[in-house]
């Protein structure tokens, strides 16, 4: 099948979907989003395949969403938006559904990340049921310092809920090695062996009977499922149609439209820039 943002392959009894939009760094628009679901349910329905791996072309994983894609939904002064909150719910929901689907697989679906992976990308990432990550890729949630919520709220589960503050209310970076450390990936390894391990967990997984290893995803995933894990990601998803409508949010929409989007990230990162991260991960060495 061809696609116009992933691209779609097998290897044996491996699906593997690849984030296909190199130039803006795979920044998710709905075409990609779109595309992504459906890869992933034409593996789900292919019985030669029986592990998924999700990775992203070029220079890194994802940067997040593509706020030229957003439909204005975020411009209250947008002329075509008339019902902003309305339209603003219509599309997390678009989104929230769409990177949930790896969780919602009966096959294991393995994130491999490298370079950023930053904000939407974490959402992909954190629904999948492994993540792999480069010893030197960047994961970072920025959008909380201005933009509204992550409403992919895995980080609780992961690394506990003090740190999962820490980096939430922060929007602080860590690198491969710290999600290790935190357990916000499941290992990091040296970039130029990352394919070649993810690949060999890909296959170690697909020794396992098809049937064995569902009903185990499936009875892993209902703990956090019995945990509020569904609860959690709809509530951040409503909450986050809130935080649009805060101030800060108003102001990054309107240095965006009058100077570019560039100067209203570059507005938004200026305070941190200029302060000094005040925590090292625990296990990790003075920077």
């Amino acid at each position: 099948m061809s696609y116009e943002a992933i691209i779609y392959e097998t290897q044996g009894s491996i699906a593997v979907i690849t984030l296909n939009r190199p130039k803006q760094m795979n920044a998710l628009n709905k075409t990609l989003l779109s595309e992504y679901v459906d890869a992933l349910k034409t593996a789900e329905d292919d019985g030669n395949v029986k592990v998924v791996v999700v990775k992203g072309a070029g220079r890194g994983f994802c940067a997040g969403y593509d706020a030229l894609d957003q439909g204005g939904s975020y411009d209250p002064n947008n002329p075509k938006n008339n019902h902003p909150f309305i339209e603003d719910k219509k599309s997390l929901d678009m989104m929230w559904g769409a990177s949930t689907t790896a969780w919602n697989l009966t096959k294991p679906v393995i994130a491999q990340v490298h370079g950023h992976c930053v904000a939407g990308g974490n959402d992909i990432a954190g629904q999948c049921d492994i993540i792999i990550a480069a010893d030197n890729a960047i994961i970072q949630q920025p959008q909380v310092r201005r933009l509204g919520l992550t409403f992919n709220h895995m980080y609780p589960y992961k690394c506990g809920p003090q740190w999962a503050k820490i980096l939430l209310l922060t929007g602080d970076p860590i690198s491969g090695v710290e999600a290790e450390q935190l357990g916000i990936v499941a290992m990091a390894v040296p970039e130029d062996e990352l394919e070649a391990k993810v690949m060999a967990l890909a296959e170690r997984l697909a020794l396992v009977d098809q049937t064995m290893m569902t009903t185990n995803k499936l009875a892993i995933n209902r703990v956090y499922e019995a945990m509020g894990v569904n609860q959690a990601r709809d509530t951040a998803n409503s909450l986050d149609t809130v935080a649009h409508a805060a101030p800060i949010m108003q102001q990054f929409a309107t240095t965006a439209i009058q100077d570019g989007l560039k100067a209203a990230l570059a507005e938004n990162e200026a305070p941190f820039n200029a302060s000094p991260r005040p925590f090292k991960i625990p296990g990790m060495p003075e920077e």
